[in-house]
């Protein structure tokens, strides 16, 4: 049975058709542009400072401000703070209250605010890791215990005209869909489900759908079989994205750009919130960059609204979509994460590609006389965990092949020589060399390429290098391409592909990869795919200042070039695409090559340091998770391939950790709970002790190593 499709089409982006629903004045969803919203992260009872940082989000552009409301007297204070928000000059920017246990704190906020937002997993059910067998007729009586906890708050949102939001949790699912369907999407997606249609059966049908995890496959798995199960059941309501305890500086904002973007790049989301530990004003830029992406590739909203059917009726050519392309479909299984089978390719003892190994990193430098200083840079950088392990160099010319000779490669990094067009076989005649070398060169489908992918293939083998063809997906499928021809005779061994990012292309960049996927796959091949990331998207877009406390990331140009690797690099990798990765835009090699290793880490493909999930904070939270998190890195960021949580409250504590190794939890103030995995292990310590008793509880279960010297 193919795969429920999720998306109109996995080549294009082509948005997805929602229903409009009225946040207050805003609309999110329809023919609106993705809005863009952020939390408060002060105690909701200090009237004072929960006014002052919505104001400070909307003046940095947040559409809508989430508030949480833990209990009833936190949801009274949202009429003074609504009131003085809006005689600020800001009663046109809706205000959510964020609930998780209480109804009698819905109920209390619903009278003050335009929307609800209710967690499926919290929400009048409970969450104590309790094993039962549920019976049919003992889960139905669970869901109607839900069902008359539920109504009286989607009653009094229907009359009083608010919205309500369904916000599942990856890490927060109740224990009765746990036993059913385990931590799992598809758990996640009946959760909402569940109660979506008590809303609909109150003929309540204002509501916005999101299924957030830290884990952006999760979560990008889950959002699209939401998607799948809303259209067998013929619902369109729009969604809100985004990946949840997503941490901090440059790992937070790549998290969220792989979670958030890929989907918006299948045409998905209506409302975005980019969850950092950070000052939240610091989450606007980073939204505001990630919806403009979106947007400029969905073109013109309403156009892209339209359907295949209703643009082969109406013989529409405004979405500048192939509609029988549209709906092709490819052999990945959008549902559950399976790395593509490659067929195992040794370039050099420390540079192998196979089905078991993590994708290779590959770094760019300028040019052949950039070489030097940037062996010097690599030499200056700690990088035991970040090798370098694949340098591209552009080769223009016979100059260029002649200054080779006396280069000199860090120790291990395997020559990748970018060809250019106009180089042929005999031109690397003089190139002599003992160790292996990847050629780097582009065919497109013309008799010329095709005889020059025949001799740059013999010289490959002849000298035992490696041939990387960048290439469109048509050039090496179609029946009537030379260079299809070329391949069938020459086979696909020793060979890597990648798209031609200078050939036209009907496709989206991540479309591009998809097709070339699959044309290897009709061929029978299973080559090596290398994703390059050479494009900006962002680079005439006006994203801003950006910055986070006591970081250095600063610069809009750097944030663009990571968001654009992040979406296409991590979109791939979320789909098992990819056996080499490089992010060519970023000129400065060191920068690059860590850059890349952050989005292999990101995207749960390749891990190089400690793996922080940390929830961006609000007003239930315990202690300063900015400081703390930044000072637990210090300490821990060297343990490569462990997990660690740091939660604010117990709302974000143990089910929201999901799979992490041990848990930092604030259990009351300026005290903390400690986890191994989901238990919790050690009580209310004094905050002061915490870090030295997390340290001690990660060596009693052999997970610590020591610091690098001088790290």
């Amino acid at each position: 049975m193919p795969p429920l499709p999720y998306a109109l089409s996995r080549f294009h982006t082509v948005r997805r058709r929602t229903r409009e629903v009225m946040v207050g004045p805003v609309g999110i969803g329809g023919t609106n542009p993705v809005r863009v919203q952020s939390m408060t992260t002060s105690d909701t009872q200090d009237i004072a400072a929960t006014v002052r940082q919505s104001i400070a989000l909307a003046e940095v552009g947040c559409e809508i401000v989430r508030i949480t409301a833990p209990n009833v007297q936190a949801a009274r204070c949202l009429k003074p703070i609504r009131e003085q928000f809006a005689a600020a000059g800001f009663g046109h920017i809706p205000i959510v209250a964020d609930i998780h246990f209480l109804p009698s704190a819905a109920m209390e906020a619903v009278e003050h605010v335009e929307k609800i937002r209710i967690n499926p997993g919290n929400y009048a059910d409970k969450k104590k890791f309790a094993v039962t067998e549920y019976t049919d007729a003992a889960y139905d009586a669970e869901l109607a215990r839900i069902h008359d906890a539920v109504t009286p708050l989607i009653l009094r949102c229907k009359a009083l005209g608010r919205s309500v939001r369904i916000g599942t949790n990856h890490g927060s699912l109740s224990d009765r869909i746990m036993n059913r369907y385990g931590d799992t999407p598809l758990g996640m997606v009946e959760s909402a489900l569940e109660f979506l249609r008590i809303c609909r059966g109150h003929g309540f049908n204002d509501i916005i759908l999101s299924m957030k995890a830290s884990n952006p496959k999760v979560m990008i798995q889950a959002y699209r079989l939401l998607v799948a199960r809303m259209d067998q059941e013929q619902m369109d309501y729009p969604l809100h994205l985004g990946v949840t305890e997503a941490g901090d500086g440059e790992d937070g904002r790549i998290k969220s750009a792989i979670g958030i973007g890929s989907l918006l790049a299948d045409g998905l989301g209506d409302t975005i919130r980019v969850s950092l530990t950070e000052d939240s004003v610091y989450e606007i830029p980073v939204a505001q960059a990630i919806a403009r992406k979106a947007m400029s590739m969905w073109g013109n909203p309403k156009s892209q609204i339209l359907n295949p059917k209703e643009s082969e009726a109406s013989g529409s050519s405004e979405v500048g979509l192939n509609v029988s392309s549209s709906s092709a479909s490819d052999a990945i299984d959008p549902f559950v994460y399976t790395k593509r089978s490659v067929t195992p390719l040794s370039i050099s003892p420390d540079f192998a590609i196979g089905p078991e190994l993590p994708p290779r990193v590959v770094t760019r430098v300028a040019s052949v006389a950039a070489l030097a200083e940037a062996a010097q840079k690599f030499a200056a950088t700690r990088l035991a965990d970040t090798p370098v392990e694949g340098l591209l160099v552009p080769i223009a010319n016979s100059a260029d092949i002649e200054a080779l000779k006396s280069a000199a490669f860090p120790a291990g990094a395997v020559p990748f020589l970018d060809l250019a067009s106009t180089l042929t076989p005999a031109d690397l005649a003089g190139l002599n060399t003992s160790a292996p070398v990847v050629l780097v060169r582009a065919f497109d489908a013309t008799d010329e390429d095709a005889e020059a992918l025949a001799g740059f293939a013999k010289l490959a083998r002849a000298k035992n290098h490696v041939l990387a063809i960048a290439t469109s997906a048509w050039a090496i499928s179609d029946a009537y391409s030379p260079v299809a021809a070329t391949l069938r005779q020459i086979g696909h061994t020793g060979l890597i592909f990648t798209p031609d990012d200078t050939a036209p292309s009907a496709h989206h960049e991540i479309g591009r990869y998809r097709a070339l996927a699959e044309s290897l796959r009709t061929l029978g091949s299973h080559a090596p795919i290398w994703i390059r990331s050479t494009k900006s998207v962002h680079s005439s877009l006006d994203i801003g200042h950006w910055s986070f406390r006591g970081g250095a990331l600063t610069a809009p140009d750097f944030l663009s070039r990571l968001l654009d690797a992040s979406v296409l690099s991590g979109a791939l990798l979320c789909d098992g695409l990819g056996d080499l990765v490089s992010i060519e835009t970023e000129p400065d090699p060191v920068r690059a090559l860590k850059l890349t290793y952050n989005v292999l880490q990101g995207a749960g493909t390749r891990s190089s340091k400690t793996e922080f999930v940390a929830c961006p904070s609000c007003g239930r939270t315990l202690f300063d998770l900015q400081t703390t998190t930044q000072r637990i890195r210090a300490r821990t960021g060297h343990l490569k391939g462990v997990k660690l949580a740091i939660m604010g409250c117990i709302v974000n504590g143990p089910g929201e950790m999901a799979d992490a190794d041990f848990g930092y939890v604030g259990g009351a103030p300026a005290k903390i709970n400690l986890y191994v995995g989901k238990t919790c292990v050690q009580y209310n310590i004094p905050q002061a002790e915490a870090d030295d008793r997390l340290v001690a509880l990660i060596k009693e279960h052999g997970k610590w190593v020591e610091p690098p010297v001088g790290a």
